[in-house]
Order: structure tokens, then C-alpha cells, then sequence
């Protein structure tokens, strides 16, 4: 009679996986390990860490293992779990969406300290939670800036738009499972083009928006075969590339955002890790004010805001 095989525990399965996406070249290959076995399990990582020896069974080890196959192939670990998590949320996402990044959430601190710095300039006392403001956010993709920030001003009203309805299909579960979604009204739409002919609940007539946000496509095609393979294998496209150079699409988005914005009102905008150069000269002096630069950990421009003259 042969032996009867070991049971396989977590220490082990994690150790094998380890392995393989070691040698399939996955970048952070541990923490991917770990994010699918956890995703396998439905536990959280302290349990993980606290029962290294806890059995794992057939079903589990089998579904564990394809995905741990499917991310050496390249697949990225949140379109195999479904979700990743941003500004302390948890949004679903898939190949429709862009993953949210963490470089992204420097839009959202940079359009709340904008926020309170304009109040507090006015002399209004600050609107902590954002009553009476009119919020837009541009290509939202799976709603992670409108969300966040919609949880952060409880009294504001947002619209977000994008050009692709697969992508708002996904923002609109993130809304609801956020419970956000009665604030924020999805658009399809390219930039604000249509907004005046959606049915929107607004305060102000006409519309024009206390703060418009934005994290645009802004990688030129000329760097795709620069890109990790997760991102150009498995992202969308659109969400992308802005253009060959990558900053294309900024003139056009700024100058239609001028149109938008009520005096005073706030442009926020994510840039590629060279678009500054580009970008910065379109918000010229006739129409723009107290413009600013606000850098990621990594030292690059990440971030451009602006006031409306």
C-alpha cells in the first residue's frame, strides 16, 4: 500500500506558490501568494499568519493553484480576486476598469485640502461635509475618486461620467455597495459633453461644478511595449492611452472643464509620470489661478490643480 500523502497546509501551499510566480517573474510574488490563497479561503491575513499548519482541502488547493497558474501567465491578482482596495475601500474590479493605484489617492487629498483652503480664504467656516457642492468626475472608470470622495463630503452631489458603459456598470455597484449610489449619477459620455441632457438632480442651475476631478488616460502608445505585461495585456485600453505622446487629451479636457466650473471652482488632475511639461501651459493665466504641483512618493508630478478666474 503506498503512503498516504501529507495533508497540505498553508505553509506549504503558500511556499509552493511562491515558486512559481518566482519563476513566472510576478512582481511582489509573495504578497500575490498570499492575496489569492486569502481570496481561496475567505479569511484575513492574521488567521493566515496565526495557523500556518491549518489543512487546506482538495477544492481549495485545486482552485488556489489555477489562479496561482493564471497569475504566473499575467493575469494581474485583482482581475483573479475581483477587488482591490482604495483610500481604505474595497472596489470590485475587472478587465473593464483600470485598477485603482495608490498614486490615484493623491487626487483625492489634494481636491479635499483645495476644498478647505477655498473656505478658509473666503473666511466661510470649512464645509466638512460638503453641503451644496456640485462634483464632477471625469472617465471614473470603477468610481474610486467620485466614491471616495463622496464618502468623505456626505452632503455633496457628484457626476461621473465615461465614454465606456461596461466601466460605469461597475461603477454603479461600487456606488451601491458603498452606499454612495443615490449621489452620484452615472453619465456615458466623452468629458462633459452630455451632461445638459441627462435627467441629473441638481441645485444650481445652470450646472456648473464647485470641483472637477480627474485621473485621464495618459500613457502614449509610443511607451505600450514599456508597460508591465498585467497592465498592457489586461487593462483597457481606452483607460490607457491618451494619445501617441500620452497628454493628448488634456486640452480638450481642460478647456471643457473651464466651461463647467462656477467661478472659484477646482480643477483636479492626475498626470502621467511626464505630462507636466505638456500639461501645465494649458492653464493659462487669462482663465486659471493658484495652480499647483503635488508630487507621489516617488518624487514624480502626480498631481495638478487649479482654481477657475
Amino acid at each position: 500500500m503506498k503512503p498516504q500523502a501529507a495533508p497540505l497546509v498553508v505553509r506549504s501551499a503558500l511556499r509552493e506558490a511562491f515558486a512559481q510566480l518566482r519563476a513566472g517573474e510576478v512582481p511582489s510574488h509573495t504578497l500575490a501568494a498570499e492575496l489569492l490563497l486569502l481570496h481561496v479561503l475567505g479569511r484575513d491575513r492574521a488567521w493566515m499568519y496565526t495557523h500556518p499548519e491549518e489543512e487546506i482541502s482538495a477544492p481549495e488547493a485545486e482552485c488556489f493553484f489555477k489562479l496561482v497558474s493564471r497569475r504566473a501567465a499575467g493575469e494581474p491578482t485583482q482581475h483573479l480576486t475581483g477587488k482591490q482596495e482604495f483610500w481604505g475601500l474595497e472596489f470590485e474590479v475587472t478587465p473593464d476598469v483600470l485598477i485603482p493605484r495608490p498614486e490615484t489617492e493623491h487626487v483625492i487629498e489634494v481636491a479635499l485640502d483645495r476644498l478647505a483652503l477655498r473656505e478658509r480664504c473666503a473666511g466661510r467656516p470649512r464645509k466638512t461635509d460638503g453641503a451644496g457642492l456640485q462634483i464632477a468626475d471625469i472617465g471614473t472608470g470603477s468610481g474610486c475618486i467620485a466614491i471616495a470622495l463622496a464618502k468623505e463630503l456626505p452632503g455633496a452631489a457628484f457626476v461621473a461620467t465615461d465614454i465606456s458603459s461596461a466601466a460605469l456598470a461597475v461603477a454603479q455597484r461600487n456606488a451601491t455597495r458603498h452606499g454612495v449610489a443615490g449621489r452620484v449619477r452615472f453619465i456615458e459620455c466623452n468629458l462633459l459633453e452630455n451632461v445638459f441632457d441627462s435627467p441629473i438632480a441638481i441645485s444650481r442651475s445652470p450646472l456648473l461644478f464647485d470641483l472637477v476631478v480627474s485621473n485621464p488616460p495618459y500613457i502614449g502608445r509610443r511607451e505600450a511595449a514599456t508597460l508591465m505585461r498585467e497592465v498592457r495585456e489586461h487593462e483597457p485600453e481606452i483607460a490607457l492611452y491618451g494619445g501617441e505622446e500620452g497628454y493628448e487629451l488634456y486640452a480638450d479636457l481642460i478647456a471643457e472643464v473651464a466651461t463647467h466650473l462656477m467661478p472659484g471652482g477646482i480643477l483636479v488632475l492626475e498626470l502621467g509620470h511626464n505630462s507636466l511639461p505638456a500639461v501645465q501651459p494649458l492653464l493659462d493665466a487669462s482663465t486659471w489661478s493658484k495652480v499647483s504641483v503635488t508630487n507621489d512618493l516617488a518624487g514624480i508630478p502626480r498631481v495638478l490643480a487649479a482654481e477657475r478666474l
